[in-house]
């Protein structure tokens, strides 16, 4: 007798659907909450959480932080920041396609699936290649639930963001600065780079 397939745990990246609202509403995966003192990051192998590195500084991720499954950060993604800084030569950083999702409640773990809704980006480089993250409410959230669009969320929050986004590679003892901020975006551009993302990830895995 074959075995089921539903015997098999889905790969993350590859075998979790991104919800048929998309992309208006979001399934997404977590792979690091706010009390984690360590990184984790998807092996993209295996599918399994492996630890990446311990975090270095006291800083702590302000959201719940993951990517978004079938996607992936390739030409077609980074043409927007291209367009936004006016160059042609960024690539896109090779992996799924990041989001932070606000919730006021305590999630105390990752390697969950969560449903949530986009309202904006933050378009960062890193290296020189185009590393995104899109900001994300928690759906039917009691306090970020109602927002659309990253206009509406507190400035001090999105300075949390961008603080934890431009620091969280940093070298200790090294002045050279990994990560550039270079904009903030709405909730239209966040659904038109997500949409870029799925195709740059079906061009991915024609190859």
């Amino acid at each position: 007798m074959a075995k089921s397939h539903a015997a098999h745990k889905a790969h993350p990246w590859h075998g979790i659907d991104f919800g048929p609202g998309c992309p208006d509403e979001l399934r997404v995966f977590i792979e690091i909450v706010p009390t984690d003192t360590v990184k984790y990051e998807v092996d993209k192998e295996s599918g399994y959480l492996s630890l990446d590195r311990p975090q270095k500084f006291s800083n702590i991720v302000p959201s719940l932080y993951g990517f978004i499954p079938r996607t992936f950060c390739g030409d077609k993604m980074a043409a927007f920041t291209n367009e936004a800084i006016a160059r042609y030569d960024v690539a896109g950083d090779g992996d799924p396609l990041d989001i932070c999702v606000l919730t006021e409640k305590d999630v105390t773990h990752g390697d969950i699936i969560v449903n949530c809704v986009p309202i904006g980006g933050i378009r960062l480089l890193d290296n020189d290649q185009a590393d995104d993250k899109i900001i994300a409410v928690l759906k039917n959230d009691a306090v970020y639930g109602q927002l659309t669009d990253i206009e509406q969320l507190p400035m001090d929050i999105t300075r949390r963001l961008i603080h934890y986004f431009t620091t969280y590679k940093d070298i200790p003892g090294d002045s050279k600065k990994r990560m550039q901020f270079i904009s903030l975006y709405g909730a239209k551009v966040a659904k038109e780079i997500i949409l870029a993302s799925i195709e740059d990830y079906k061009d991915y895995m024609r190859k």
